[in-house]
């Protein structure tokens, strides 16, 4: 089966009380009208931080800054195996304009689930929702969220499918 090696930004928002995760709706393909973290297919000799910057210009016209690893996802769809690398990433420049997607939401982090999700996407949820409560439950969330604290600790990894070796371009 094919392989596809994509990167996901869960670009968050960081001037709400309550976390906010940036989540678009597909506008093309098979699966259109799910929904989606945005991102996109690495190109050759490209790392997923590159490719999430590069994608998320292109998709909708705005900078980012991936801060840390979240997760890499393995799912098998029925013409594709998919590997996606997951970066919490923020706003670095304008606000996203919809190039690609028919529609986008900010969506409570605590309410990710209300949209209809691609099945590889569910799998990000499942690790953010983990993530979320590993660090409400230790009070370092808005350290880390807001503070950009180190999360270079096992304590803050949350790994679906493949460990991540710590060194973000692989």
């Amino acid at each position: 089966m094919k392989t596809i090696k994509v990167a996901a930004a869960i670009i968050k928002s960081e001037h709400e009380k309550e976390p906010l995760i940036f989540a678009t709706q597909r506008g093309y393909g098979e699966y259109r009208d799910w929904w989606e973290f945005p991102g996109g297919k690495l190109e050759e000799g490209e790392t997923p931080e590159e490719a999430l910057v590069r994608e998320i210009r292109e998709e909708l016209a705005a900078g980012i800054t991936v801060d840390r690893y979240l997760t890499t996802v393995e799912y098998d769809y029925p013409a594709f195996h998919l590997s996606m690398a997951c970066f919490w990433c923020s706003l670095s420049e304008g606000q996203p304009i919809l190039l690609e997607h028919e529609a986008a939401k900010w969506l409570p982090i605590n309410h990710l689930r209300q949209v209809n999700w691609l099945p590889a996407d569910i799998l990000v949820i499942d690790a953010i929702e983990k993530w979320y409560m590993s660090y409400e439950e230790s009070n370092e969330y808005d350290h880390y969220l807001y503070r950009g604290t180190d999360c270079s600790t096992a304590s803050c990894r949350v790994h679906t499918g493949t460990e991540h070796n710590g060194n973000t371009g692989s």
